[in-house]
């Protein structure tokens, strides 16, 4: 079941994926399990065969919806009512200028995979909006992307406006065109190259 699962995600399978889903849980398997142990590699191979210029955009988007309509099966299964705590707000925007969001919206998809609240400003977003959403809704992370040398500049404005006013969120940043030495030169809290490496981050800066 697993594989067929996990195949379902790589052919970008949005109607099937549901059924084999429900299939799979009926046969005995734990929720947590598919997700952690199918779907999120699964979605990260994609990520890989993206970037070895296997797969292309419409690849990416129906691989990552049929995630979605999984993980909306899986979702009241993964509610752990255990210790009832918050999970972290993140703000999610590609910078103003910027009208790419593809690798934006698998970030804030797979954040909200593993339980953060995810609160997604779109694309070509201005500084202040970011900002006075983060106060807001008193996010925990500032997650921004930026995918052209023009736009990453809007990183380095966005860092220091929020240290000026006293926002305290974390802020990441990832896309194409960012690096870890950027990461540092600007006083970003965190660098990821892609959807599962951002995941790692924020818990890691929880």
């Amino acid at each position: 079941m697993q594989d067929k699962l996990k195949t379902a995600v790589l052919k970008g399978n949005r109607n099937g994926i549901v059924k084999i889903t429900k299939e799979a849980l009926e046969s005995g398997e734990k929720p947590a399990e598919l997700l952690n142990q199918v779907l999120l590699p699964a979605i990260n191979q994609v990520g890989e065969f993206f970037d070895q210029g296997k797969y292309f955009l419409p690849q990416l988007i129906a691989s990552a919806e049929a995630m979605k309509n999984s993980i909306e099966v899986l979702e009241p299964l993964l509610q752990t009512g255990g210790t009832g705590e918050e999970m972290p707000v993140v703000v999610i925007a590609t910078v103003e200028g910027d009208i790419h969001d593809i690798g934006k919206n698998l970030v804030a998809l797979m954040l909200k995979n593993h339980g953060f609240h995810v609160i997604d400003l779109g694309k070509d977003v201005p500084q202040a909006k970011i900002l006075e959403s983060a106060k807001e809704h008193h996010a925990e992370f500032i997650a921004l992307s930026a995918l052209m040398t023009t736009t990453m500049q809007r990183m380095r404005e966005i860092v220091a406006a929020a240290k000026e006013e006293g926002i305290t969120a974390k802020i990441i940043i990832g896309g194409a065109v960012i690096t870890q030495e950027y990461a540092d030169e600007i006083g970003a809290d965190g660098y990821s190259k892609d959807a599962a490496d951002a995941v790692k981050l924020a818990k890691s800066l929880m």
